[in-house]
């Protein structure tokens, strides 16, 4: 068999980093694990090609080529998705999806045509996959309500991928989170409880990436990495040895939940195994919403002293901030904007609410009669998609002023700033390299930031006291001015993006009311 597995297009979001990339001269975020780790599960007598459409496209020959077609993908890129299951049918080839959102949303894969769903976990359900094309079956559905046992998981295929053209690689340890936060559709996919992969598994997938060369980020992209902590300190403490025998050959990142400010121990090793950043979904700074949400390892201590104790410790923080839950107060965005700004938060990254098929929130909304139609996208130009207890004008305001105003060239160079100079304790000495992509971003940054813009002289001098005062974090912290590139843009294309939405809504709202008087004056 002759499989082309092909990864779709993901539209410029918070994670793209496009302006980034694109000044780099890197052509992706990151690249597909969940293809990679479902290519080692294949037959080894099978022929497989990879295309993540990111990095390039697919070509005619890729398609006269194959046999099969495997196509992964998660929400957002639901576009790109439908348009390759189309154009695979139209061309008469087998079809197969999987991944994140056909398993949460499988007859939007059906109704595009895909011929086989591969859903839930591939260590479960690619075997019945491969037992139907045996027998000559031509379409199926293949589920499994059992979790697999992730220390049978093979190393993902990391030679189908073009390494150079990512900013970092993934890697996962652990799939599952113990929490129920309302929003959330983690525990619908993998459940609650987190399920790890043994050292020996975790320090393999690295020696790959170590003898191919690999030098940028690394990221365990667990949902929550700390999720089980016993696992996570014994791969820690197994981890630390092999990166000091490397010279520490690439720097770490992953995601984790705020309780990681708990545990002094588990800190200290994250930073001593070469974690430089970790994303937390802080979410929002009022309690009541925190509450409302079920989210409460985010209430038990001050959200504000967490941050500062971990940042302290080493480590930066990127979080995950919400603007629409129920009952919230007016003002949440500025509230939110405060908050970054006092916990000098570089990255925040801002999102409307909107409620994932099947979580414990789409539930609750849709038998309360406030869902709208159609598939929430959970991308930063959309509206939300169920009705909020606050006006959709209000919200939508306070989400333009503050994602704007949080990425003001000036005020973002500040805050990076002092976020890095709040790091204290003692981080290793990570062997960073610099290639063509590096210098090249490093160049533009430095024109940007210190030439063309009136945030000339504040960046100079705060490059040279970062330099003098804190050389073990600038990497990092050039890495963070860096990103804001992407935040400085950005910007632009979600406020043009939700007020065009904003004023369809409030056309069509106007019609539908206006359609419903008529209705009733006929009546």
């Amino acid at each position: 068999m002759k499989a082309l597995l092909l990864w779709p297009i993901m539209p410029n979001s918070f994670w793209s980093y496009q302006e980034t990339l694109d000044l780099a001269g890197l052509r992706s975020t990151n690249p597909p694990l969940g293809l990679i780790t479902v290519a080692a599960m294949l037959p080894n007598d099978w022929e497989v090609k990879l295309v993540d459409r990111n990095v390039r496209l697919e070509t005619n020959e890729d398609w006269d080529w194959c046999d099969l077609v495997i196509i992964s993908a998660m929400i957002i890129q639901k576009d790109d998705f439908r348009e390759l299951i189309a154009k695979g049918v139209k061309l008469g080839k087998k079809v197969a999806v999987g991944g994140p959102f056909p398993t949460s949303v499988p007859e939007f894969a059906l109704e595009a045509g895909a011929s086989y769903l591969i859903l839930d976990e591939g260590e479960c359900t690619i075997s019945m996959f491969l037992e139907a094309l045996a027998r000559g079956q031509e379409q199926g559905i293949f589920r499994a309500t059992e979790k697999p046992d992730v220390t049978q998981t093979p190393i993902p295929r990391f030679d189908l991928l073009d390494l150079d053209a990512y900013m970092a690689v993934t890697v996962q340890f652990s799939r599952g989170c113990p929490f129920q936060c309302e929003f959330c559709d983690i525990i619908n996919l993998f459940g609650r409880k987190p399920r790890t992969k043994t050292p020996e598994q975790m320090l393999a997938e690295l020696e790959v990436l170590y003898q191919m060369g690999w030098y940028r980020y690394v990221f365990i992209v667990d949902d929550n990495f700390i999720g089980n902590k016993r696992n996570a300190k014994v791969l820690l403490r197994a981890l630390i040895p092999w990166m000091e025998a490397r010279n520490y050959p690439f720097p770490l990142l992953t995601e984790a939940s705020l309780n990681l400010a708990e545990d002094d121990e588990l800190i200290e090793l994250m930073v001593k195994a070469g974690f430089t950043i970790v994303f937390m979904g802080i979410e929002t700074p009022d309690v009541e919403s925190l509450a409302g949400i079920h989210k409460e390892q985010n209430t038990r201590k001050s959200l504000m002293e967490s941050c500062y104790k971990i940042t302290q410790a080493g480590l930066q923080i990127m979080s995950g901030f919400i603007i629409g839950f129920d009952n919230e107060r007016t003002g949440a965005g500025e509230r939110i904007q405060q908050f970054v700004e006092d916990t000098g938060i570089p990255q925040a990254h801002l999102s409307l609410l909107h409620a994932l098929q099947n979580t414990e929130m789409w539930n609750r909304l849709k038998e309360e009669g406030r869902l709208y139609e159609g598939i929430a996208t959970a991308y930063q130009g959309s509206l939300m998609n169920f009705q909020p207890t606050r006006p959709i004008e209000e919200i939508v305001a306070e989400y333009i002023d503050c994602f704007w105003n949080l990425y003001e060239p000036l005020p973002y160079l500040k805050r990076t700033f002092r976020h890095f100079m709040m790091m204290k304790g003692q981080r290793p000495k990570i062997k960073h390299r610099l290639t063509g992509h590096e210098m090249r971003l490093f160049l533009m940054v430095c024109w940007r930031q210190g030439v063309v813009r009136t945030t000339r002289l504040t960046f100079w001098w705060q490059f040279i006291a970062i330099a003098l005062q804190k050389p073990s974090v600038f990497y990092d912290y050039f890495v963070a001015l860096s990103l804001g590139e992407h935040f400085f843009t950005f910007r632009h294309q979600v406020k043009a993006r939700l007020e065009t939405k904003l004023k369809e809504f409030q056309q069509n709202k106007q019609a539908q009311e206006k359609a419903g008087y008529q209705l009733e004056a006929v009546s």
